[in-house]
């Protein structure tokens, strides 16, 4: 059967606050394992409803179909683009924007933003929204832009491991798995520099203060094992910034976060800032007002949270492609969840699994698709550079192959 409604909320209005921060592994949302295991899906009754079609801001019709097929129990969901039933009737004109001038507002609008203390920042952002998106709509209207919003429809399906190593995962199982290398390879390094500089100090200075000295340096690393046991969070900085010192490590948030960055540009979800800093790696995505609905107590439809689960999940695919071991996933494991848990009809733990594969291999997907772009940001990012010049970068890259 084909349904064409309208849904609640537009995947162009998305937010998003991913921090790729540590948190510990029994913290991690118990419905989400390894994503390698096989699963089975129920099937799904055929609905009727009568066709509406409605015009989004854009011009463009709204309309969704989904096709129930009872023979392998799959159900398929496309979205071509939606809006807030609040804004359903306001249809606004997509007036063209050369790249000169568009850029130059993108620059100033959230330049502004940017310059703005942090408690003010979504506040502004919220106000911005609509004329960042406006412009970018007319960038793409006059061709200036040809990667923005360019996933107007989304379908979902069951994901099978082999289909993930087809995206160039290299370990599908490290998806859902905690990652505790940077924690031992801290606890390692301090235990090691204490020890060898307790021994010095036992050498070096004479009687008693060469005893105290030894003592008291090498029961640092104990101090330091207790503090982990007890508050593991009071050693997040300190680990984060040990594990800096690696090249690889400053990599890897670069392409965890440029993947969150270039995914949710090309769904339509306008960039407001990022940050690659100590502790504060992350994306911030524009419309605040959304992120109340995510959040808050509001549920939320399917066509809502396909793209906000493509989003939440293109850092982890970008490291599962790059790397044998993922470690920065548990944050965006558990804001998956928290949208997962706010949609309607509640999905059961097999399509909740079932959901996050599929997040994964999309994202993948996309990533791999516009590879050159990806690489483009990821140098862009990693130079600090403003969001319009990484949305430059984006658009300059070379279009991937047919």
């Amino acid at each position: 059967s084909r349904i064409e409604v309208p849904t609640l909320v537009a995947p162009s209005r998305l937010v998003l606050h991913f921090l790729s921060h540590r948190r510990r592994p029994t913290q991690l949302p118990v419905t989400l394992y390894p994503l390698t295991s096989m699963l089975t899906v129920a099937t799904v009754r055929p609905v009727v409803v009568r066709p509406v079609s409605m015009r989004a801001r854009s011009g463009k019709a709204i309309s969704v179909s989904a096709r129930v097929s009872n023979r392998n129990a799959r159900r398929v969901v496309r979205v071509r683009a939606s809006v807030d039933e609040m804004d359903a009737a306001m249809s606004t004109p997509v007036n063209p924007v050369s790249a000169a001038d568009g850029y130059a507002t993108l620059t100033n609008s959230l330049g502004a933003i940017r310059a703005l203390p942090p408690s003010e920042r979504a506040e502004a952002a919220e106000s911005a929204t609509k004329s960042v998106s406006q412009t970018l709509n007319g960038m793409k209207a006059s061709g200036a832009t040809s990667r923005w919003d360019c996933y107007p429809e989304l379908q979902r399906r069951n994901i099978f491991p082999n289909e993930l190593a087809q995206m160039g995962i290299k370990d599908a199982s490290s998806i859902g798995r905690p990652s505790d290398t940077n924690d031992f390879n801290f606890i390692v390094a301090v235990t090691l520099s204490t020890s060898f500089l307790a021994l010095i100090v036992g050498a070096t200075l004479p009687g008693d203060w060469g005893a105290f000295g030894s003592y008291l340096i090498g029961g640092s690393s104990l101090a330091v094992l207790a503090v982990g046991s007890t508050a593991p969070g009071l050693l997040k900085v300190a680990i984060d910034r040990f594990a800096r010192i690696s090249p690889a490590y400053r990599q890897r948030i670069a392409k965890h976060e440029a993947a969150h960055f270039l995914v949710g540009y090309m769904l339509g979800a306008p960039v407001a800032g990022y940050s690659l800093g100590l502790g504060t790696a992350h994306v911030d995505f524009l419309e605040a007002k959304l992120e109340r609905k995510v959040y808050g107590k509001i549920a939320i439809k399917e066509e809502t949270m396909l793209p906000l689960a493509c989003i939440s999940m293109a850092g982890v695919a970008a490291e599962a492609m790059a790397f044998d071991e993922v470690q920065g996933q548990e944050a965006d494991l558990r804001d998956l969840q928290r949208i997962l848990n706010k949609c309607e009809p509640k999905l059961g733990d097999q399509a909740l699994q079932q959901v996050t594969k599929w997040a994964v291999w999309q994202a993948a997907g996309m990533l791999k698709r516009h590879e050159r772009a990806f690489d483009a940001l990821t140098e862009k990012m990693s130079e600090g550079a403003t969001v319009a010049e990484c949305l430059q970068a984006i658009e300059n890259a070379p279009e991937p192959s047919a």
